[in-house]
């Protein structure tokens, strides 16, 4: 199984929609939210080189997918399930 992260914010729709997908597809995942916690969001800062500071963020594998319109594109190609495994 593939490990999935999440930097999140809470009452992000994006973030929602990204955590229902996974949810949906019976996949754990972890998820890290940058208000609770203000050391996850200079994290995420890092791990992205600084150049992404919106959420969600998604890592598969460790791998930065980008955002839930990036999750749902692959999704949409039909890709995301070989991701995940």
């Amino acid at each position: 199984m593939a490990k999935i992260e999440i930097y999140s914010k809470n009452h992000c729709p994006y973030c929602m929609q990204t955590k229902a997908l996974f949810e949906e597809k019976g996949v754990e995942f972890v998820e890290y939210d940058i208000i609770e916690d203000e050391s996850k969001q200079k994290e995420m800062m890092e791990r992205s080189g600084g150049t992404l500071m919106t959420v969600p963020q998604i890592y598969i594998n460790d791998e930065l997918i980008g955002g839930y319109t990036d999750l749902q594109a692959l999704e949409d190609e039909g890709v995301l399930d070989e991701k995940l495994k």
